[in-house]
């Protein structure tokens, strides 16, 4: 619709974004946050946005430690970092869109308040967390009747339907102050999270190059770390000193060595990408045509 309209790339990914925010709610949208990378064709550079938000200023490690952590739980509310999303996409449209958001997010404002019929894949992880949403503050809106809806049944979503409405209005000042801000921060301490007003205030999208590696000829792009797409290009490097193309399509032999320099990537990921201002991640060194070999090693490749 976004492109028929005279849109843009980057029109279309926020429309799009917007979309999976109301039809799979757990997916992408305005609580979490927004990497892109964007093309220019007139200029042929690759421009690589990071939306994603830091952690609370006031949230210390001597702090978790001292409260017993090791580790952060996934539904802790100290896992929970400033949404970076709706910045992004604002600063994805300034710089390279046509469009504005009122423009660009009227198809989610109207599915989220109109209505859509959840479909398969989303309506089965839907069901897995109804457990989840009947404990939790503020999820009445996601539980239709009491209950995670069914695969076909029509949702609306009329609190998140208002914020897109104000954002659309009055761009990221509508998201990161006022009353969604306000709805953010009360919910969020009253579960014992420290984020603050001012944290949501002082976030700010940065821009800088994307990282790359070169497979058999072909120049990949990826957003450099605190993204993850660091993984794909090392596993592109591990996969590259093997001949995949010449075996069958859905050979054991060759998933398992995809699925080995995957592994490989995956536990890089996991060991190095950070906040590059505070744990700069090696990407040179890990790029590097000899630690590919390296770990490509680690994988016995024989029949």
């Amino acid at each position: 619709a976004m492109l028929r309209a005279g849109g843009n790339a980057a029109d279309a990914a926020i429309a799009s974004a917007s979309v999976l925010n109301v039809t799979e709610p757990a997916s992408t949208g305005v609580g979490g946050d927004c990497f892109a990378l964007y093309f220019d064709a007139r200029t042929k550079q690759v421009s690589a946005l990071n939306g994603s938000g830091r952690a609370p200023m006031a949230l210390t490690l001597s702090d978790l430690r001292s409260q017993g952590y090791q580790s952060i739980p996934e539904r802790s509310p100290h896992a929970v970092t400033v949404p970076g999303a709706v910045a992004g996409w604002h600063d994805l449209l300034k710089r390279h869109g046509t469009m504005t958001l009122r423009e660009v997010l009227v198809d989610a404002i109207h599915y989220a308040r109109d209505g859509y019929p959840v479909h398969p894949v989303f309506g089965a992880a839907w069901g897995a967390t109804e457990g989840f949403l009947r404990q939790s503050i503020h999820t009445e809106d996601y539980l239709p009747d009491g209950r995670a809806p069914k695969v076909g049944q029509v949702v609306r979503l009329p609190g998140l339907a208002n914020t897109l409405q104000a954002i659309a209005e009055d761009g990221p000042e509508a998201f990161y102050s006022g009353f969604v801000a306000e709805a953010i921060i009360s919910t969020l301490q009253r579960l014992g999270s420290v984020m603050t007003h001012e944290d949501l205030r002082q976030h700010r999208s940065t821009w800088g190059d994307g990282i790359s590696t070169n497979y058999r000829g072909i120049e990949v792009f990826e957003h450099p770390p605190n993204g993850q797409g660091l993984a794909a290009l090392q596993a592109l490097n591990i996969a590259s000193g093997w001949d995949l193309g010449s075996m069958a399509w859905e050979s054991p032999e060759r998933l398992h060595l995809m699925v080995e320099a995957m592994r490989l990537a995956f536990a890089d990921a996991r060991q190095y990408i950070a906040d590059m201002d505070t744990n700069p991640t090696p990407v040179k060194a890990l790029l590097s045509a000899e630690y590919a070999a390296q770990r490509r090693g680690l994988v016995s490749a024989e029949k």
